[in-house]
């Protein structure tokens, strides 16, 4: 067998595994579903017996899944890597399942305009998790502070402003497509003030 092969054998294998766990099945109670001896799923499970295909497709049945999905390595679909944006220092993630999504992480040491007319609205959804520090998140003429571990979920039609307070902060922010369009329309002009909220 090749390397690539063996790969996805083991990975077919601990996926078995780790369906039968999240449905909070024992291994007889898998094994009565797709009408297997209990021993039998054991060494599949295990490696100890050869995967069947005929076997592949009850189990994917009694798991409630696919063949497909049970064999799918979705290789192409993992991203790994952050995008740097050293200018405003950003790191960003796309979002392979939607292009029109990115999570970005962000460093603040500056608090957020208290002036309505200085903070920004566009279109979307904005969520974010404040990693690191205490964050101010301000809305509208609402005023929320933010500590490490918390998280906010707003639309970004509300005029908003993020920043820190009592020292430096960092905050994960995640954006739908119009959110993020509503960023780089931003990003795209010339933007003072890095990290005092305006800035991404």
């Amino acid at each position: 067998m090749t390397q690539e092969g063996g790969d996805l054998d083991s990975l077919v294998r601990k996926r078995i595994r780790a369906l039968r766990v999240a449905q909070g099945w024992s291994l007889e109670e898998l094994a009565t579903r797709a009408r297997l001896s209990q021993s039998s799923l054991s060494r599949i499970e295990n490696g100890q017996r050869r995967l069947a295909l005929d076997q592949l497709v009850t189990l994917a049945r009694a798991l409630d899944t696919t063949l497909d999905q049970l064999v799918e390595t979705a290789s192409d679909d993992i991203v790994t890597s952050p995008m740097i944006d050293g200018a405003h220092g950003l790191m960003r993630w796309p979002i392979k399942a939607d292009p029109g999504m990115s999570v970005v992480r962000q460093r603040m040491t500056e608090p957020p305009p208290d002036n309505p007319a200085r903070m920004r609205a566009h279109p979307g959804r904005e969520w974010l998790v404040v990693l690191s520090g205490t964050a101010v998140l301000m809305l509208g003429h609402r005023r929320f502070r933010l500590e490490t571990n918390q998280a906010a979920e707003f639309p970004t039609m509300l005029p908003h402003a993020i920043g820190a307070e009592s020292g430096p902060c960092e905050i994960l922010g995640i954006f739908d497509r119009d959110a993020r369009r509503g960023h780089q329309q931003r990003e795209s002009k010339n933007c003072e003030g890095e990290g005092d909220g305006r800035c991404p």
